[in-house]
């Protein structure tokens, strides 16, 4: 199986994205918001929805051209904690800005402000087995 790369630079690519990385599970202390650099990235273990077998992956997903990092129903204090992504969605501002709203279960949701959308997901490793698989109601 090849490892993803993906590249998002307008909505249906990052709903492209959105897809691969829902379920993905991440510490709150992986993120990393670089302000002279003007990027986000977290690292997170990935759930292959692309695989027949329950499979994880490590991967990186970067966000640049950003702004500003704000949550809300984010414990920032536990940085051993973690999150688990639903979905990212993007909300243009003042064309081509605007907000990516970066959903966790559990009613958090992470707010990166961007110039622009410009993202990347790419994976880093070998899959492995999982025995745990998400379960969605519906």
């Amino acid at each position: 199986m090849t490892n993803l790369h993906l590249l998002a630079a307008d909505t249906p690519d990052l709903e492209v994205i959105a897809a691969a990385v829902q379920d993905g599970i991440f510490q709150i202390g992986q993120t990393r918001f670089d302000a002279e650099g003007r990027s986000f990235t977290l690292r997170l273990s990935r759930y292959m929805h692309e695989s027949s077998a329950p499979m994880r992956i490590e991967s990186g997903l970067r966000f640049d051209g950003v702004l500003k990092v704000r949550s809300q129903g984010v414990a920032q204090d536990k940085a051993e904690a973690y999150a688990v992504v639903l979905n990212l969605k993007f909300e243009e501002t003042d064309s081509p800005a605007g907000q990516i709203n970066l959903t966790l279960a559990g009613g958090g949701v992470i707010q990166i402000e961007v110039e622009a959308i410009d993202v990347t997901l790419a994976d880093i490793g070998e899959p492995r087995k999982t025995k745990n698989f998400p379960a969605h109601d519906g």
